[in-house]
């Protein structure tokens, strides 16, 4: 009885066996299908289950082109436990790798949705939206698979060319917009350029030029600012700082960019701007009398003396100090501290009575006397300069050689300082006017080139 239990066993054994479902041999190792596919990990719990095994079976069919057998394989795992999420995106990847993007990308949501942490299925996620063109969602799934995985070098590489790809054509549509007057479309595809690609300088700097001619100064400044952070090399964005800070009344930051555009690169042009401002600023801090001498229908004696210590520093300095007595009428006065040192290098005289009368109309002998003083100091310095005024014989209808001028006003005309009349009369007993001084001074100045631009009072 025993022995025929066996034999019957024995039989059912062998009709379970021959039901059971082949295992379909593993296909020969080479070259992946599809290399760019993120192969779906299995979580530690399962690593080494059936359920593990059956995905690695099916992405392996996968790799060698055989969907028919890799679906099978992960039907067999979704059967066992629908939820095994790996088996999930293994199932997403056949559809996508047979061109069903749309149900690839369905199934890849649905893994990402409940996993949203899955690398592999948000690199599929993005794989599938590619190949749908939406290329802006697909570089953002990349860049999550990224910030979960960033050894995925291949998604990596696809973002970089995604996001270079959508910068040329938010750049070109930007620039477009700004050479057909559209700025606030110019605007718009600036900023979508920007989120694409945030580290890049230029954009801020394009956008920041779109914002200046707009009158959106505030904006303008906070993009050449973040332009300046991310590539300190590029001098134009320092230079159009500076001009937005000056413009906007921020002097000290307008300086400082200036100053650094020229570190990184020598140009005239910014210089003279950095020059300007610093004249601007020098200025303000004058008295207020000195910064009307311009517009002043009469200079006096005293805006000479300011005229010359303010503009001329270096030839005052260079002077011979004379041995002057104590001016007795300077107290008070506002150009007292300047009129010391132009009185000391005599280069404008007092009188024998200790005065130097700063109230005193300046007429055009003054200003011949001084201008001859200043330039046989540029002469001593620079005698090849000199030989243009030195001994020189001017011909004036109101002025013969014998006139105790004459020498002094010969030199200022012969070096161009100062200018006779149309019909060659000096007048040399004219009041000068504040901006005939100032004139005149200036290119005192220009002969003399560089000089240091602060005056100390000599003692």
């Amino acid at each position: 009885m025993r022995a025929r239990s066996l034999i019957v066993l024995a039989v059912l054994l062998g009709l379970v066996s021959a039901c059971a479902p082949k295992a379909v041999p593993l296909p020969v190792a080479g070259p992946p299908h599809f290399p760019e596919f993120i192969e779906p990990a299995v979580p530690n719990q399962s690593t080494g289950s059936p359920l593990a095994e059956q995905n690695e079976r099916a992405w392996l069919f996968l790799q060698a082109g055989d969907f028919r057998n890799a679906e099978r394989e992960t039907a067999v795992a979704l059967k066992a436990q629908p939820g095994f999420y790996p088996a999930q995106a293994t199932s997403a990847y056949i559809a996508l790798a047979k061109k069903d993007a749309r149900g690839a990308l369905a199934q890849f949501s649905k893994v990402t949705d409940a996993h949203p942490d899955y690398a592999p299925a948000l690199a599929g996620k993005g794989l599938s939206l590619f190949a749908l063109d939406r290329n802006g969602e697909a570089t953002e799934a990349f860049r999550a698979a990224l910030a979960v995985d960033p050894t995925l070098t291949d998604i990596a590489r696809r973002v970089e060319v995604l996001t270079l790809r959508g910068l040329q054509d938010e750049l070109a549509a930007a620039r477009e917009a700004a050479r057909n007057g559209q700025p606030d479309a110019a605007m718009r595809a600036y900023r979508n350029a920007i989120a694409a690609s945030p580290d890049s300088a230029f954009l801020y700097r394009e956008l920041a030029g779109i914002e200046r001619t707009q009158g959106q100064s505030q904006a303008a400044i906070e993009h050449l600012r973040k332009a300046n952070e991310l590539d300190a090399s590029d001098t134009a964005v320092l230079v159009m700082l500076g001009d937005l800070l000056d413009q906007s009344g921020d002097v000290d930051g307008a300086l400082k960019a200036y100053t650094s555009a020229l570190a990184l690169e020598p140009d005239p042009s910014v210089e003279q701007k950095r020059a300007a401002l610093r004249g601007r600023v020098e200025l303000a801090a004058l008295p207020e009398q000195y910064r009307a001498i311009e517009t002043s229908p009469q200079a006096t004696r005293a805006d000479l003396a300011a005229l010359i210590a303010i503009r001329l520093p270096g030839l005052v300095q260079a002077a011979p100090v004379r041995d002057v007595s104590v001016l007795t009428d300077l107290r008070g006065n506002w150009a007292e501290r300047y009129i010391g040192p132009v009185a000391r290098a005599g280069i404008v005289e007092a009188f024998p009575n200790h005065t130097y009368q700063p109230r005193s109309l300046l007429r055009r002998v003054d200003l011949a006397q001084a201008t001859s003083r200043l330039l046989m100091q540029i002469a001593s310095a620079q005698p090849s300069r000199g030989q243009a005024w030195i001994g020189a014989r001017a011909r004036f209808s109101d002025m013969n050689a014998g006139h105790l001028a004459y020498p002094a006003a010969s030199m200022a005309v012969a070096a161009g300082v100062m200018q006779p009349t149309a019909d060659g009369a000096f007048q040399p007993t004219r009041v000068v006017t504040g901006a005939e001084a100032s004139a005149a001074i200036e290119r005192i100045r220009a002969l003399a080139g560089p000089a240091p631009t602060t005056v100390s009072d000599r003692r």
